[in-house]
């Protein structure tokens, strides 16, 4: 099978093309400089010329809360724009089968948790990443909408929960929660310190999964692609406060100090847990533990700061 991948330099699409599956197949995955997934004719061009069996979709901008805060017209336009032009291109090429990763960002602020995948737009979303939301949205249901219009083609969203692995970004300017506190608490074990900050309550729930398993979730709904349903939830079905994070990371790190918080830091949603049920029905689950797949990224990071 030969696959169009987007976002193959990112931690999703890395971890996608290192599973033991992208051995039987040929994945074709551009870089940005050799191909401008927001030049819409180029893409157009690029996947007419190179005829993929199936497009998998998981380029994006994405950061943590910080990021977005700071520069909500980048993601809602950016995101927005390669979807558009990725999947825009794949239905003028006769591509059949679109593979394309959503967001539980998805999900609105008040929806009951567990989030079900037909709560999607039924409320306000989380301001703190309205613009990544809305893109991601309108992304899904254009791939919605073109299996409406010709059944023949088959465009699906996987609604991914919090990601976090190998290949992640550790920068605390860009970095999502688990990847951030790895590189905070070993910053703070290396310089001696014996409180590191943590923003609001901890009290918070999310659900973090590691990328490795959602890579081999995306594999089997690549195999069993006739039985996608149009959104899917991946996630593990079970969260945890942001301060068990914290802990976790604690313990594989080292880090015998203690947390302070900063009670005027924003937390986002209370809770934002994905409803896994159509998932297991699906027949998948993941299989990483929190602490193996905590030591593994912690032992990336180790590593590309001895690169």
């Amino acid at each position: 099978m030969r696959i169009f991948l987007t976002g193959g330099r990112g931690m999703v699409g890395r971890n996608f093309t290192e599973h033991a599956a992208a051995a039987q197949h040929e994945i074709l995955s551009p870089t940005s400089s050799e191909l401008d997934l927001l030049d819409a004719s180029a893409v157009s061009a690029w996947v007419a010329e190179h005829k993929p069996d199936v497009v998998v979709h998981a380029a994006g901008r994405v950061g943590g809360i910080q990021a977005n805060m700071r520069e909500p017209v980048a993601f809602l336009t950016e995101n927005l724009d390669m979807g558009r032009n990725v999947v825009l291109a794949a239905r003028s090429a006769g591509v059949k089968r679109l593979l394309n990763l959503g967001s539980s960002c998805m999900y609105p602020r008040n929806a009951p948790n567990p989030l079900a995948e037909q709560t999607v737009l039924t409320g306000e979303l989380e301001p703190t990443n309205e613009g990544y939301a809305l893109a991601k949205i309108m992304v899904a249901r254009l791939c919605d909408y073109i299996g409406r219009e010709d059944a023949s083609l088959q465009y699906r969203t996987l609604i991914p929960c919090n990601l976090y692995g190998r290949h992640d970004k550790f920068d605390p300017k860009h970095s999502h929660l688990v990847p951030a506190v790895i590189h905070k608490i070993h910053q703070a074990k290396v310089d001696g310190r014996d409180t590191v900050d943590i923003w609001g309550s901890g009290k918070v729930r999310r659900e973090f999964m590691y990328s490795g398993d959602l890579a081999d979730c995306m594999w089997r709904a690549l195999d069993q692609f006739d039985t996608l349903p149009a959104y899917l939830n991946v996630g593990l079905g079970k969260d945890l406060s942001i301060l068990d994070y914290y802990h976790a990371v604690a313990r594989i790190i080292g880090f015998e100090g203690s947390f302070v918080h900063d009670l005027t830091k924003p937390e986002g949603m209370a809770q934002k847990l994905v409803d896994t049920q159509r998932l297991e029905s699906w027949g998948w689950r993941a299989t990483t533990s929190l602490e193996s797949g905590i030591a593994q990224t912690y032992q990336f990071y180790l590593e590309g700061l001895q690169a």
